[in-house]
Order: C-alpha cells, then structure tokens, then sequence
C-alpha cells in the first residue's frame, strides 16, 4: 500500500487553528473558512484530508457538525472525520453525509467491548480508533484525561476485536514540529496498520514513518507555517 501525507484541517468556532500538545490555551489560528482550507488542499494534491472537530473532542457533542458537512460537500477526494463520534448513530451519519472514514477514539478507549458494535455498524475499513498516547499511557476526552491503558496492550486488544486500523498520535510532538515518534509507530505497526500523528515537519521524517510502517501521516503545523509544502510531502510518498 502506497504511504500517502495527509493535510489535517483541525476545526475550533468555525475556523481552521492548531493546538500545540493539544492545549486548547495555545491556538494559532490559520483561517476562518475550512471549507475554502479543504479546496485549497485538494487543489494542491491532497489524495485525503484528515478533519476534526477540536470542540467535538473536547465535549462530546459534534460543535462544528454543519462546517464539517460543508467540508464534505465541497471536496472530491476521501475525507476521515473524527472528534465528538462518541455514539454509532453519529459515525453513520457521517458516512451518510460523505465522510470515507470515521475516526473514534474516547468511545473505544472508554468502552471497548462495544467496538463490536461500531464495526457491525461501519464497516471495519470506515473505521478508525484514535489512540492517543501522553508517553505510553492512552489519552481520551479531547486528550483532557490520561487513562491508566498501556498503549502497546491496548493496540493488541483493538487487533483481536478485529479493528483494521488506529490513529496514533504522541501528544507532546503534536504541533510541535519536533519529529514524530518513529519507534512508538514502528511498534503499532507491528500490531496492525497505523496512521502516524504528531510533530512531522520534513519530507526525510514522512520516509522515515513509512520505512517504519506507517501506511500514511497527518501532517498539520508544517504545512500551515511553510515548513514543508505539501509536494514535497507528496514527493517523499513515491
């Protein structure tokens, strides 16, 4: 499977922002129309863009549901959605609405054994489980609660429940332009395909995820400062 970088179109009020580390107190903003954001990638050749919904994530409740619908109607290519999918009848609705992915992360942390019914629902190649990690513990909630789950063990529990892929996010590179967290995705990968997440700023860090294992990165800060563009971030998936 080719390696494929993905713009990340981070949702808050309505506008397109980055967190750093995932602190809501630290926000730059980078445009008030992600619809216009979304067109601006898929022009630049994005084959998929990464959407969330950081009040979503943070409440539980889809804040930004009618700007992430515009998203959807706007662009051509696949769309993943995730933040404040916390009940099945709102991933399929998503679906319905167009998204090709939906991305779950506090309802599956927080009540795994109803994963069964999620991918019963979805369909386990429309489904995406966020694992968020502060270190090696997994994170829920927006990121606002650190659980007492060890990220390899809980990767192998999502395996045997039969989920097909995961988002792995180390949260203290996210937004930080630092470089991923090649090990800790190396290691998923060797549990079940891994979307990598957090600190990518160059195309040798988008190699290296993939010679990790990676079948693609979101890359967020380093678009959205100029750090790297996203052809060359392309480039680096050939």
């Amino acid at each position: 499977m080719t390696f494929v970088p993905i713009p990340a179109i981070d949702i808050r009020g309505g506008r397109c922002v980055r967190l750093r580390q995932g602190d809501f107190g630290q926000e730059t903003v980078y445009g008030d129309d992600p619809v216009a954001m979304a067109r601006h990638w898929q022009d630049e050749g994005a084959k998929r863009l990464h959407v969330v919904d950081l009040d979503g994530a943070r409440s539980g409740e889809r804040a930004n549901a009618e700007v992430v619908e515009r998203v959807l109607q706007a662009v051509g290519i696949p769309v993943q959605i995730g933040g404040g999918v916390r009940a099945v009848d709102s991933a399929r609705a998503l679906l319905d609405a167009g998204a090709d992915r939906v991305i779950v992360g506090t309802a599956a942390v927080e009540h795994p054994d109803r994963l069964a019914d999620w991918l019963t629902a979805l369909g386990a190649g429309r489904l995406i489980v966020a694992v968020d990690a502060h270190g090696t513990r997994v994170a829920s909630r927006g990121w606002q609660t650190t659980t007492d789950l060890e990220l390899a063990p809980f990767c192998q529990q999502l395996a045997k429940l039969g989920v097909q892929r995961v988002l792995y996010t180390d949260i203290a590179r996210d937004g930080v332009l630092n470089g991923p967290n090649i090990d800790g995705t190396r290691a998923i990968a060797n549990i079940l395909p891994v979307l990598a997440s957090g600190g990518v700023s160059s195309a040798e860090q988008l190699r290296a995820l993939a010679e990790a294992g990676a079948e693609g990165a979101i890359v967020g800060s380093a678009l959205y400062t100029g750090k790297l563009r996203l052809t060359e971030a392309l480039a680096a998936a050939c």
